[in-house]
């Protein structure tokens, strides 16, 4: 029988979306491999990473979570797409501008990086079509020259937008609270431990990182 937060998942996700074709088998190794994983996965059924697939805004949402809570993230996203539309392009920022983007919520510092987002886009100073080709570092190398994307926010990128299975976001707050809660009995983690305990999740950080997560929030992000 399904609990109460996989059941709560489920009712979050509208339609049904195709997994990533490794997961399966990442599920069945971290499922042999870990103890604390082999008690948490079986808890959400049926749910798995899923994406948008539009790169700019995953890396927009990314930016705009920077530092703050899911919850107050999605609250100010929300703001965003009225002022940008349902689907953000990098014109419809552009169109919206500083003043309407602080209105929504975003700090000046985000507003301007998000402008700067769009200019990196429309201007085709990236070229997303080659990212799914290259391997993650030069991936994280290239989102990293965008101003206000720094690691954390290129790890998001991998993991919500190209499904690289092997991500691990170190610099992640809701990642180590959950390697500190579920392995080391809620004391602070150092980054070193917390990278001790993923090397037995390799090649597939990424999905033991999205169960941890689920582990503190039923309800995955949608990016």
């Amino acid at each position: 029988m399904a609990t109460t937060a996989a059941k709560t998942v489920k009712k979050a996700l509208a339609k049904p979306v195709a997994k990533p074709d490794y997961w399966d088998d990442a599920l069945a190794q971290l499922v042999k491999r870990d103890r604390i994983l082999k008690k948490i996965i079986p808890r959400f059924p049926d749910i798995w990473l899923t994406t948008r697939g539009n790169p700019f805004i995953t890396l927009a949402r990314s930016i705009c979570g920077q530092q703050i809570s899911v919850k107050a993230a999605e609250s100010v996203w929300q703001r965003v797409l009225l002022e940008c539309g349902k689907r953000p392009t990098p014109a419809s920022v552009q169109k919206a501008g500083l003043e309407r983007l602080r209105a929504a919520g975003l700090s000046a510092r985000k507003a301007e990086y998000i402008l700067d987002l769009s200019t990196h886009f429309s201007d085709k100073l990236v070229q997303p079509a080659k990212w799914a080709r290259m391997p993650d570092e030069e991936i994280i190398e290239e989102l990293t020259a965008i101003r206000g994307i720094g690691r954390w926010t290129a790890e998001m990128f991998l993991i919500f937008n190209l499904q690289r299975p092997d991500v691990l976001p170190l610099d992640d707050v809701g990642l180590l609270n959950a390697i500190s809660l579920h392995y080391f009995s809620g004391e602070p983690v150092s980054r070193f431990e917390a990278r001790e305990v993923a090397q037995g999740w390799q090649p597939f950080r990424t999905v033991a990182t999205w169960y941890l997560w689920r582990s503190l929030d039923p309800v995955p992000v949608e990016y």
